[in-house]
């Protein structure tokens, strides 16, 4: 198949490209290099250094194959930035994924892969989250995956393309073999912070907010590894190929663990005292985000095999040493 990753540069494109590769498929990485980097795109991939912000950009991707499917993983991530800039959100989010979902019907694609996340859900009413939770973002950022999702379910109804929509939880580690070797650029996420404290770009750590309902008072969050997550975009691929249905299900683990458990479990693998403090915790942010993955094990076969806590840290730390 011809594939078109959309942020393949990036940390969780990179992976996905690395995928679709072992899978003998043909991929074209499209990747304004905001984020991502040059170090991440593999040679036997074809490059295109553009925005999904700038139509001529895309027409040029389009321009220069026919794909079979598209996989979107171009858009702003963090939850608490998007409260404090929120114009930022829209465009990269909003207005650049409409433009890449039009470029897509426009060009007979028939395949769209769409990185959504478990933030579409907002604070939890119950855990863990299934897929017929209730959808109330609690921050800028879930409001722009959804605005996205909804689009894509009218655009699957309406026209002949069909999607994935694949509810991350909290993506992290990093290749088993080591093939991927650029750290992500300012990192938002707890583990690569762990990480940037340990090896000294960093004091301490910032945890938001100790006084949530949890044991410690810390967040709990469900961890999958960024590998498993990669082989989840193929697998859905599949699956809407050979069903010719569209499908959104979370990717998580149905386990969660707390800021302080990520900290303490990264300071004994790693040998290493990682320093922390407590700040405010941040608007929109939930104390607890579970997942319940059932359906995604039905449809795709998710099976989140290298997604226990060592094996991300590990996998982790093997680059930031």
């Amino acid at each position: 198949m011809e594939i078109g990753v959309i942020g393949g540069a990036g940390y969780i494109g990179s992976h996905v490209v690395l995928e679709a590769l072992g899978r003998g498929h043909e991929v074209t990485v499209f990747d304004d290099l905001s984020t991502g980097s040059k170090k991440n795109i593999q040679k036997n991939t074809h490059f295109i250094h553009g925005s999904t912000l700038s139509v001529p950009n895309l027409e040029e991707m389009f321009n220069y194959k026919k794909y079979d499917a598209i996989i979107h993983l171009a858009a702003s991530k963090a939850a608490g930035e998007s409260m404090n800039n929120p114009i930022k959100y829209s465009r990269n989010n909003i207005i650049g994924g409409l433009n890449l979902i039009e470029s897509c019907i426009n060009n007979n694609v028939k395949i769209f892969i769409f990185s959504s996340s478990a933030a579409v859900y907002g604070e939890p009413k119950y855990t863990p989250i299934d897929e017929l939770h209730s959808l109330i973002p609690s921050n800028y950022y879930g409001y722009t995956k959804l605005c996205l999702e909804r689009n894509l379910d009218w655009m699957s109804k309406i026209s002949l393309i069909k999607h994935g929509s694949l509810r991350y939880f909290n993506a992290a580690g990093f290749d088993i073999k080591n093939r991927i070797k650029q750290l992500e650029k300012n990192p938002q996420n707890l583990i690569p912070i762990i990480m940037e404290t340990a090896a000294g770009f960093r004091q301490e750590i910032e945890i938001y907010g100790n006084k949530f309902n949890t044991p410690d008072g810390t967040g709990i969050r469900d961890y999958i590894h960024v590998v498993d997550l990669a082989k989840a975009h193929l697998d859905t691929i599949d699956f809407i190929k050979n069903e010719q249905k569209s499908i959104t299900i979370n990717l998580g683990t149905s386990h969660g663990y707390s800021v302080l458990d990520v900290i303490k479990r990264a300071s004994k693998i790693i040998n290493k005292n990682i320093k922390y403090r407590f700040v405010n915790r941040r608007k929109g942010d939930p104390g607890i985000v579970i997942s319940e993955c059932s359906l995604a094990k039905k449809l795709i076969g998710w099976d989140p095999k290298y997604s226990n806590l060592n094996t991300i840290i590990s996998s982790t730390w093997e680059l930031y040493k």
